[in-house]
């Protein structure tokens, strides 16, 4: 008859819950928190700290080197997190269409982040930085299209020698 309800709630908390927190953490990095201002106090001295020569013009490329890999890794761990809520959906239209609805979460999400950050005061709202953010959820999601992609070729392979 089907799984019980109380079952496919735990289910769904299970598989959308991880993502709906990571969400909430890309909106909460777009306060005024995660601000340049405020991660360059903890960038600037740690630099320093390593590299006691470092020039503060290397230092600012450093830290807008490193929070624009933050852009790019935040919205990879976004793409995984959708692509593994969606590959285990139990609707087949979700499921089958894991890549492209994936896809259009991140760039949604990417340009509303980036919309966010127009009205705090201590944020600058960029297209560039919604490119990066899509770059860094698009490389995700097609290095795990690749990787199931091989694993279904392997798996495949494995059976069809087992056949013989």
């Amino acid at each position: 008859m089907g799984q019980p309800r109380g079952r496919v709630w735990r289910n769904r908390i299970i598989r959308y819950g991880p993502l709906l927190l990571w969400l909430g953490l890309i909106f909460f990095a777009s306060t005024g928190e995660f601000s340049a201002e405020n991660t360059s106090l903890i960038i600037g001295p740690l630099l320093h700290w390593l590299f006691p020569n470092i020039s503060d013009e290397r230092v600012q490329l450093v830290h807008f080197i490193v929070r624009k890999l933050a852009h790019f890794s935040e919205y990879a761990v976004l793409a995984l997190l959708a692509a593994r809520a969606f590959i285990n959906s139990s609707h087949d239209a979700i499921n089958r269409n894991w890549f492209l609805i994936s896809l259009l979460l991140i760039a949604v999400y990417a340009l509303s982040d980036e919309f966010h950050q127009s009205f705090v005061a201590t944020r600058t709202a960029s297209i560039y930085d919604s490119m990066i953010d899509s770059s860094g959820g698009l490389v995700a999601l097609l290095l795990l299209a690749w990787r199931r992609r091989r694993m279904r070729g392997a798996r495949k392979v494995e059976n069809e020698r087992a056949a013989l």
